[in-house]
């Protein structure tokens, strides 16, 4: 609207203020132009003088006339007729009042506004040299056009200015309306809903439509919802599984501490049976804080790594001899399938937490046959390690959350499930290591977790070598194919 009402502004100062000089400025340029042009040629032929003296004339509704020092008409084009006052003085007085004028001036040009009192107008005249006279008499040029009907025009365009400014001031007042309505109304949309998010209403939706940017910053908070939400879900839960598995592990602890005190203290046989539940519960509590802790170094960014060379068959040979005991013990069927050795540049000891978590996490999946394998694949300028278990497989619909952290499938076996945390803490290490990882399922048939090592720049080398060698043993000599040809 203030817009609006500036522009109505400038159109009303132009048009009352300003429009007849600016008029009376153009009509001046425009004889200037006219008198320079005829000027110019003065001394050309006087047929086409004449023409180009009428064509002036009738084009812009002059009167143009060449007169001597004494103001005798030499030649004359009057597309004026009776309105022009010059064609009027009978005695050229005012003509030679104008000659006078413009000699006294001393410029190349001299204007003048002058009053018809007869038909009330006014005129403008302009005077210029014209040269000399084939007798060497000075010849001047005077062109006369009237600057009326100004007024009435000027009068036309102000009523029409009125109406026009009425209508504008109604349109502006329509379309702020309209975009007011269509900027704010979503912003204060927004406005409310963040409000009631604020307050912890966690299931308001953004939705807000308008002006494009309004649509991306309405998708944008419902992204951050949705994430908070999640975030605040999955600490809920935390706390849940947290407390859960803190208090059954001690509550087993004080149980069985209570029982040796009071009923095995003197049975050795008991007595070992109870005191290895109370290690075994005492494990599970020890990893559910290195769990923890270790979740918090990776969400505080102070996880660093110390990358060096190591060969990925004895780090794989190494992880499954902690596993010995659960195969002797429990059945499980966890074997290693190697390729050829390889050596690897990474953190050795945070792959090996994920090969740890991995095989941990088969190991709580892995179904009743409790079969498990961990696979080398040697590939181009990597190796690939899989595990792969034949429990009941993820669904599609929950693969995504597979790595979320505190996230556990709802099929689980109480005695060697963890805090949820544990493919998280592989997911970060990972991420930060900039290698590439997954997880494949099918339902009903198991799932495997991959995640690939790039090989060092020394491998590669002794790799592409043993290629090459391979390749010449392959090729039959040509020396040799030479001479039996």
């Amino acid at each position: 609207m203030i817009f609006t009402l500036l522009i109505l502004l400038l159109l009303w100062v132009f048009q009352y203020f300003f429009i007849e000089n600016y008029y009376r400025s153009a009509k001046k340029r425009d004889m200037a132009v006219a008198a320079s042009r005829i000027s110019s040629n003065s001394d050309m032929d006087k047929d086409d003088l004449e023409k180009l003296v009428y064509e002036t004339a009738f084009k812009n509704a002059m009167n143009v006339k060449i007169v001597d020092k004494f103001g005798n008409e030499i030649f004359k084009e009057n597309n004026m007729g009776s309105l022009s006052l010059l064609a009027q003085d009978k005695f050229g007085t005012t003509t030679f009042d104008l000659i006078g004028k413009y000699t006294e001036s001393g410029g190349q040009t001299y204007s003048e506004v002058i009053s018809n009192d007869y038909f009330k107008m006014k005129e403008l005249v302009l005077v210029t040299s014209f040269g000399l006279d084939t007798d060497g008499t000075e010849r001047y040029l005077i062109i006369e056009a009237s600057i009326e009907p100004l007024a009435s025009t000027t009068k036309i365009i102000r009523e029409q200015l009125i109406y026009i400014s009425i209508i504008l001031f109604e349109l502006a007042f329509i379309v702020t309306m309209i975009i007011s309505r269509r900027l704010s109304k979503p912003i204060a949309d927004i406005t409310k809903t963040a409000k009631d998010f604020g307050a912890g209403d966690y299931d308001v939706s953004f939705n807000a439509k308008g002006y494009a940017e309004v649509e991306e910053l309405s998708n944008v908070l419902e992204n951050a919802k949705d994430e908070i939400k999640k975030v605040t879900d999955l600490r809920k839960e935390l706390i849940a599984n947290v407390s859960h598995d803190l208090r059954t592990p001690l509550t087993m602890v004080k149980a069985y501490a209570e029982m040796i005190r009071d009923l095995s203290g003197d049975n050795p046989v008991k007595r070992e049976e109870h005191l290895k539940v109370i290690i075994d519960e005492s494990d599970r509590l020890s990893n559910l804080v290195n769990d923890l802790l270790a979740i918090s170094r990776i969400e505080s960014g102070n996880m660093e790594l110390n990358k060096q060379n190591f060969s990925i068959v004895e780090k794989l040979n190494d992880c499954m001899t902690r596993y010995k005991l659960l195969i002797e013990q429990e059945g499980y069927d966890i074997q290693y399938i190697p390729d050829e050795d390889r050596e690897v540049y990474a953190d050795m000891e945070k792959i090996d937490q994920v090969i740890y978590n991995f095989i941990n996490n088969a190991i709580n999946y892995s179904g009743e046959e409790k079969i498990i394998r961990v696979v080398q694949k040697n590939m181009h300028d990597c190796v690939r390690i899989e595990v792969v278990d034949n429990g009941q497989g993820i669904s599609k619909e929950l693969l995504p959350k597979v790595f979320d952290r505190y996230y556990r499938g709802e099929k689980y076996k109480r005695d060697v499930v963890g805090t949820g945390l544990g493919l998280s803490i592989c997911k970060e290490i990972l991420k930060k290591h900039d290698f590439a990882f997954g997880v494949q399922s099918t339902e009903g048939v198991g799932s495997t977790f991959w995640f690939e090592i790039p090989i060092t720049p020394e491998e590669k080398k002794h790799k592409k070598s043993s290629v090459k060698e391979k390749n010449k043993e392959k090729k039959p000599p040509t020396e040799q194919v030479s001479d039996k040809t």
